[in-house]
């Protein structure tokens, strides 16, 4: 059934009467005025419960607005294509949500994306393999509970966001993260501004002093716990949390798409995906090599002007990250969907 406040889906034990959001802490009672998800969502049939395999792909253009971006839905068109061709993801367990679906149901709205990750995780069990994808715009508000190091939470800008508001790395982490059993594994990919901790998971690789990737603790002071219930969730994303993200041309040579998402695909596609470090290595190598050439339309927010004094940009070099609820050896690994 869904909140009766977010909407958020929430899975309801047998015999209650009443139940309280995870997201929203908003108690609902359990009567006629929820609907069962099915009668309103028609989502794809989900393949077995065992080892299943299913992703949310999201690609918000925000056509003929100020903020509108050309690359995003071509990283999820490619991303989805990624996922059927070379890890065996059934066509039919892959959600896409874009401008282009004519489903409204499917459009990258805010209540969509909250419906969409709920339906991800719905019934996961150990075996199971997910993906969370979003090309767009992000952004930060300040934080006032002390959970961020930086006095930041990381937004994710749904195509209604000025209407309906932001989702909020804390809503991200309650949906995605926190219900993940053991044995299950969640990848996501952000190609988007501020996107670093964009899940808020609890360890963050950075390169040390002796060149070699080490994990900091991001575990927040007040002790809220950012984790899992025993499942893996590691995420890519498109740069650090201080950091815009870019889409250009420059770097398929065809057409327009996300940075990140391009060198994450072409790190595949190109044998460098044995672990997380080699690709980790091939994403920031590959945007290295051609930021001179970049130039292209910063994937963020008009907030992130407000934040820069005026400016798109401090001129940093995006730099891909990875974050994950428990440190692992990113150079021997296997990388695995």
């Amino acid at each position: 059934m869904d909140c009766t406040n977010c909407h958020t889906t929430l899975q309801i034990p047998n015999g209650a009467q009443s139940i309280s959001c995870a997201v929203c802490h908003a108690v609902s009672r359990i009567g006629s005025r929820l609907q069962l998800l099915p009668n309103k969502y028609h989502y794809p049939q989900l393949p077995s419960p065992f080892g299943r395999k299913r992703a949310v792909v999201i690609g918000i253009a925000y056509k003929n607005t100020d903020d509108e971006l050309v690359g995003c839905i071509n990283d999820a068109k490619c991303m989805k294509y990624l996922l059927v061709n070379r890890f065996n993801f059934p066509q039919d367990s892959i959600l896409m949500l874009t401008e282009e679906e004519r489903d409204k149901k499917r459009m990258p709205t805010k209540h969509n994306i909250i419906k969409a990750m709920s339906w991800l995780m719905q019934g996961v069990k150990a075996g199971d393999s997910l993906v969370f994808h979003f090309s767009g715009h992000g952004s930060q508000q300040e934080n006032d509970t002390g959970d961020e190091i930086d006095g930041y939470n990381e937004t994710l800008c749904p195509l209604d966001y000025e209407k309906q508001g932001e989702i909020v790395d804390d809503e991200l982490n309650a949906i995605l993260v926190k219900p993940l059993p053991p044995a299950a594994k969640l990848h996501a990919i952000i190609d988007a501004c501020h996107s670093g901790t964009m899940l808020d998971l609890p360890f963050l690789c950075r390169t040390g002093r002796t060149g070699r990737y080490v994990w900091e603790d991001h575990r927040p002071l007040s002790g809220a716990w950012k984790g899992t219930n025993g499942g893996e969730v590691i995420s890519f994303s498109g740069c650090d949390d201080h950091q815009n993200s870019k889409e250009t041309e420059n770097l398929s040579k065809v057409t327009s798409t996300g940075a990140m998402t391009f060198s994450f695909i072409q790190a595949i596609e190109r044998g460098q995906g044995t672990t997380y470090g080699s690709i980790l290595n091939a994403m920031r190598t590959s945007i290295r090599r051609s930021d001179s050439d970049l130039g292209g339309k910063i994937v963020t927010t008009l907030l992130t002007m407000l934040i820069n004094g005026g400016s798109l940009g401090s001129g940093e070099r995006q730099e891909p990250q990875l974050t994950a609820n428990e440190p692992f050896d990113v150079y021997t690994k296997p990388f695995s969907l």
